[in-house]
């Protein structure tokens, strides 16, 4: 009896061989040729509406059908109906032009669609028919003639418009007056073009072209060996070396360009090209002008320090695109004049034949021309971990656009050969294959500014407006009051400064990077620190499913078997054999069952049993299935014992069937070491039987295990269930003696198939699937030794896959991560609608949905899903106005997701993307978030981003969501502290001035104030802690800004009241004497002390008063943020510091004052308190009356209006 290792190859061997299919399924040529035509007209047409079909894209294609099919005679007869549409395509876009209004040209694609409207007119009867149809307006109207003519127009151009005219003129009657088909004042040009190509008038006919070169497309719908013939190859000899530099010069080479790397400098411009930024350096250039360098140097210090602050996270930002370097195939094996080498795929050109190993990674867009078992490794494009088994026949579908999943003949460029080996054509290169199209779609899509970034920057202009005005005011009123120029023109810089929050963004970074701590310690790690504050607001996430929503694994949900029981798995994602098990669901006697009206449920069971492990008191049906599902497998999973976890080898979904087997135990292990079974043979899976087999002979067994028949062997069989039933005769019966174990398979009792069987294994395939589940069909065979040998010497697998014995059904699913449809919950709660966008089909797309609640059972009218091919076929526009928009969107491409992207945006939703594959990379930099995975995300997808998830988990992104909500409301609280104290200090000096009195403070204590009035405080105000409602409410409008109406009020009344107790007080001092300061100038320094302290120190108890708009100070409480405590009593010893300490207070120019003047401080403090609780008292009563909307600052006015927050997850 021949040994495993010898059958092995022999029966690979078998099936070993390449698909020839192709070679022998030759199309009719002119139903080939009807159809190429019929796919590029539709795309033609739609391109009118659908601004996503690139118009050159399906005019080159054309090209290539004209120049390779139609010229010359070989086709003159095509189908009416479709050259009548190719007509009015061509004439929709024969008449586009671009430059300005007196010097107008007609596009690139507007003059091929002229050329091949006469091409066609020239070669093809029924088009001509289809023109005659025409007026001679409409014609003119659309060939846009006296564009084509003109003497500045290319010598081609004019040749083309010459042939085109003589055409029209010759072939039909009722255009033989050219006049008609041109403009009466155009008619000179034509007359100097009929003396310059008098021939094109006689003899028309289009001009010739160069070398006719075949457009980048897949070529999915054309027969491999007419591709080869096409771009001058062969699948068996290659191209010759002779075409290798003409078709390189004219393709170019097979490498992506290099990503755009913005410079250092430039980075360091744009900051300091801001606005507020520029505002700050001018008032330091004038200090510096009127000889005052001190309050310079303090301006030139803040401004540096927010330019490195801004270029850092520019810099870390725009590293995205250096990941698409490490994207290329450095060599690839290729054949060309027959000869076997291995090359630099930079060097591939279309046409060449490349040849495919197991491992390597494919080099360029291919079309397979022969296959052996190929299955590649798409995740980089597609997002989905299973190997797609490949073939190479045609695909015959009324689009060029299907989704790369279902492109089997096609391998594409950076994806890796799993398993077998194949030869391409390669038909791609460079930019234009599917991983190159990726890479320019990040690349011109522009850096965005955040919405927090957009609000602050319009925030900051509105300051620096206010400031400039206030200098002009300032200086206009001085100089009214005949005080020196020099000196009013720095006092209006001293008001700028006022107005100017210095610290606004060190403070919003700082905050957003506190932001960032606590998103870190939940595993969401932020690359760029204003998405913080974006990713709370937005109302759209497109979220990964594959590892996101779900575990990224597959595991064994469910096991049906022949007799009517259900059994599942618990924790069947586990690797661990010792955690799950398997558990009887439901069980009814299977003549009842097929006797039924009424179909019982499949996996919606009652309450689960668990299943002994010990083989001979489990249920014989679910032995014998699980011996099929661990013996008809490759894989296996070993225990790596200095990580000490299990780790798995090998097909996904045979992983998950040694783990379901391993968990009941019966593993093949132990059928092997303890029952005695060795395996005899193996037929491989191909994609073609869909299905594999073995054959095992049982042996001796060890003491106290499962004894099977040594006299017999098995045949154990697994695959596509309707395969599985086309090659069962039976199935596994129930024993009439209740035989066990050894009995059991010693009886081995069938009962024959009949078509109601059949019927009722088909619903429960159909229901499972219909639940999410992959579903695989599992069988056996019982047969003598001699039988078995026989099996393994014919080198057939239909030797072996016929006479069986149906088993049952196993299920498999990636399923949901725990949490996961709980925090699904939470986003409704919090006013987000779940969307799925999947690479998957719609089926299981739509069953992990309703498991998520993403889809809701109970409004299915709102429940909608879209396939990818569908997207293809709306504009973006016509996407935004579905209504209502899908919930599910299944089986799409990369540019449907970008689309979904844009056109959400378009209308107004702020979008976060979640993905992890590179196909998400463009709709994850468009996004207005872009959120990648830090387990299974590539590397682009993770500089693309600017947040990482640490454990790709769709919960994580529900914290996210709910830290930058805190982070927002966080940052408008200390705005609203900033403004009140900035405002305090633009209406003391405005009163100064108004009085025609010394200011009360210079520009250096402005500063200082600034400084440490504005920043710890503001800083701590950031440690905020969230409010207990911040998900239960809806995200609030993209429209609104940082401020509302009720803050803006409450920040002027602040501003005022502590302004004009300090001025109070100023002038007091000055006026009499009181707290004993000198009057007149001889005491200014010291009132300026004095003043300073009383304000500062209102400012700085303030920031208790704005935790909250409208809630007493006396309810939000003095210590239940610590750190503002902690920032109050910094801020205060740096008053006492710059007050008393020698050197820093000549510096500051302050003086000692007299202590009275602290007691003083107090006073003014509990006026401003009792002043400021007024306010607060009259903000809640007209709230309460509904004078006011809702402001965001409190909890009690949380619910703003607004739509649904849609979260759209991603699904791959």
């Amino acid at each position: 009896m021949a040994s495993p290792s010898e059958i092995q190859p022999a029966a690979t061997a078998a099936h070993d061989t390449f698909d020839a299919r192709s070679f022998s399924v030759r199309l009719d040529g002119r139903a080939s040729i009807e159809h190429q035509l019929d796919i590029h007209v539709l795309d033609l047409v739609d391109a009118v509406e659908n601004k996503d079909i690139a118009v050159l894209d399906v005019l080159q294609g054309l090209k290539y059908v004209m120049d390779y099919r139609v010229r010359g005679g070989k086709m003159p007869n095509l189908d009416a109906a479709i050259m009548t549409r190719l007509a009015k395509g061509l004439l929709q876009h024969m008449g586009h032009q671009r430059g300005n209004l007196i010097a107008k040209k007609t596009t690139e694609e507007a003059d091929l669609a002229f050329v091949l409207f006469g091409e066609f007119i020239d070669e093809v009867h029924e088009f001509r028919l289809a023109v005659s149809e025409y007026s001679a307006s409409d014609l003119r109207h659309s060939m846009k003639l006296h564009r084509r003519c003109q003497p500045r127009s290319p010598t081609e151009q004019r040749e083309a418009a010459a042939a085109l005219l003589g055409l029209l003129t010759t072939r039909f009657p009722q255009f033989a007056d050219w006049r008609e088909l041109v403009k009466e004042d155009e008619h000179d040009d034509i007359e100097r073009l009929i003396k310059e190509f008098p021939d094109k008038f006689r003899a028309p006919v289009m001009p010739a072209r160069q070398a006719f070169f075949p457009p980048a497309s897949l070529y999915f719908d054309k027969n491999v060996e007419r591709l080869a013939e096409m771009y001058g190859s062969s699948t068996e000899k290659g191209l010759a070396a002779s075409r290798i530099e003409t078709l390189r010069s004219h393709y170019g080479p097979n490498q992506l360009p290099d990503p755009p790397k913005p410079s250092l400098l430039g980075m360091i411009w744009t900051q300091l090209t801001d606005f507020m930024v520029i505002i700050l350096i001018v008032a330091a250039i004038v200090e510096f002008a009127f000889q005052d360098p001190n309050p310079a140097i303090v301006l030139l210090v803040v401004v540096v320090l927010n330019v490195i602050i801004g270029t850092s996270q520019e810099y870390k930002a725009n590293k995205a695109l250096e990941a698409l370097l490490t994207l290329s195939v450095p060599q690839a094996t290729v054949i060309r004049d027959g000869a076997k080498s291995i090359i630099n795929s930079s060097e591939l050109v279309p046409g060449d034949l490349v040849v495919l190993e197991e491992g390597d990674a494919v080099p360029a867009d291919l079309r397979l021309c022969e296959v052996a078992q190929l299955e590649i490794i798409e995740s980089i494009l597609t997002g989905e971990s299973l190997p797609i088994a490949k073939n190479i026949r045609t695909i015959r579908k009324r689009t060029r656009r299907i989704p790369l999943g279902d492109c089997k003949g096609s391998a594409f460029m950076t994806t890796v050969v799993a398993k077998g080996r194949g030869k391409g054509i390669v038909v791609r290169t460079g930019v234009t294959t599917e991983i190159g199209k990726i890479s320019q779609a990040i690349s011109s899509t522009p850096n965005q500014k955040s919405n927090i970034e957009r609000k602050l920057s319009l925030l900051g202009k509105i300051l620096v407006a206010v400031a400039i005005f206030l200098c002009g005011v300032i200086v206009a009123i001085g100089l009214a009051y005949r005080r020196p120029p020099v000196d009013m023109v720095k006092i209006g810089i001293s008001l700028a400064v006022s107005v100017i929050p210095e610290g606004l963004v060190a403070v919003v970074t700082v905050t957003m990077a506190l932001g960032v701590a606590r998103m870190a310690a939940k595993n969401a790690i932020v690359r760029k620190l204003p998405s913080v504050e974006t990713l709370g607001s937005v109302t759209v996430i497109c979220s990964d499913k594959t590892g996101t929503l779900t575990e990224g694994k597959m595991g064994t949900q469910a096991l049906w078997t022949a007799d009517n029981t259900m059994f599942n798995f618990t924790h069947s994602t586990s690797l661990d054999p010792e955690m799950g098990c398997a558990n009887i669901v439901s069980s009814q006697e299977l003549s009842l069952a097929l006797n039924a009206e009424t179909e019982s449920p499949v996996i919606a069971g009652l309450t689960p049993k668990p299943v002994s492990k010990t083989i001979s008191d489990m249920p014989n049906h679910l032995v014998a299935s699980l011996m099929s599902a661990a013996l008809c497998c490759n894989a296996n999973i070993v225990r790596d014992d200095e990580k000490s976890a299990w780790k798995p080898i090998g097909d996904p979904t045979e992983i998950a069937m040694v783990v379901a087997s391993r968990k009941a135990n019966v593993s093949r292990e132990y059928l092997e070491n303890e029952v005695g079974m060795t395996k005899l043979g193996e037929y491989a899976f191909d994609s073609e039987r869909k299905l594999m087999s073995v054959v095992y002979q049982p042996g001796p067994a060890k003491p106290g295990s499962m004894s099977l028949p040594t006299d017999s062997a098995f045949v154990f069989a697994k695959g596509a269930p309707e395969q599985i039933l086309v090659n069962c005769t039976s199935s596994l019966d129930t024993s009439a003696s209740g035989a066990k174990g050894y009995d059991f398979f010693n009886e081995f009792p069938t009962r024959p198939l009949d078509d109601a069987y059949v019927e009722f294994v088909s619903k429960r395939s159909s229901q499972m699937a219909s639940s999410g589940l992959r579903v695989l069909g599992l069988a056996m065979r019982k047969v003598s030794s001699q039988d078995a040998a026989a099996i393994v010497r014919a080198n057939k697998s239909t030797a072996a896959e016929t006479d069986l014995v149906f088993v049952g059904l196993i299920g498999l699913i990636d399923p949901p991560k725990e949490g996961v449809k709980a925090s699904v919950a939470t986003c409704k709660r919090a006013g987000i609608r779940v969307i799925m966008i999947t690479g998957d089909h719609v089926a299981t797309a739509t069953a992990i949905a309703k498991d998520l609640g993403i889809i809701d059972e109970d409004n299915p009218a709102e429940s909608r899903a879209m396939k990818g091919y569908e997207i293809d076929l709306l504009s973006e526009e016509q996407l935004a106005e579905q209504s209502p928009f899908p919930v599910v969107f299944a089986r799409v491409s990369p540019d449907n997701k970008l689309k979904i992207v844009k056109a959400l945006q378009s209308k107004g939703h702020s979008v976060a993307m979640t993905g992890d594959g590179v196909n998400d990379a463009p709709a994850i930099k468009k996004a207005d978030v872009g959120v990648a995975m830090g387990i299974g995300g590539t590397e682009i997808t993770k500089q693309a981003a600017d947040i990482v998830l640490a454990d790709d988990n769709f919960s994580t992104i529900v914290d996210a969501v709910k830290e930058g909500r805190q982070v927002f409301d966080n940052i408008k609280k200390f705005i609203v502290y900033l403004l009140s104290c900035n405002s305090a200090e633009i209406f003391l000096f405005l009163m100064a001035a108004l009085v025609n009195t010394e200011m009360p403070f210079s520009t250096m204590q402005i500063l200082w104030a600034n400084i440490i009035a504005d920043i710890p405080p503001a800083m701590s105000i950031g440690l905020e802690p969230a409010e207990k409602s911040i998900m239960d409410r809806k995200p609030r409008p993209m429209s609104e800004g940082v401020l509302t109406s009720v803050t803006s009020t409450v920040i002027l009344l602040h501003g005022l009241i502590m302004s004009s107790i300090t001025f109070g007080l100023f002038e007091w001092m000055g006026a009499t004497g009181f707290l004993g300061i000198p009057m007149g100038n001889a005491g200014l320094v010291e009132r300026r002390s004095a003043a300073f302290v009383i304000l500062t120190v209102m400012q700085l108890f303030q920031s208790f008063l704005s935790r909250s708009v409208e809630d007493s100070v006396f309810k939000t409480g003095f210590t239940g943020n610590l750190y503002m405590v902690g920032a109050f009593f910094f801020s205060l010893a740096c008053t006492i510091i710059g007050l008393m300490v020698p050197g820093i207070s000549d510096w500051l120019e302050f003086k000692n004052f007299s202590p009275q003047v602290w007691a003083a401080v107090v006073v003014c403090v509990f006026v401003q308190l009792v002043c400021m609780e007024c306010i607060k008292f009259g903000v809640r009563t007209v709230r309460a009356r509904g004078w006011f909307g809702p402001d965001n600052i409190t909890a009690a006015a949380r619910l703003e209006s607004r739509a649904d927050l849609h979260v759209v997850q991603v699904v791959s």
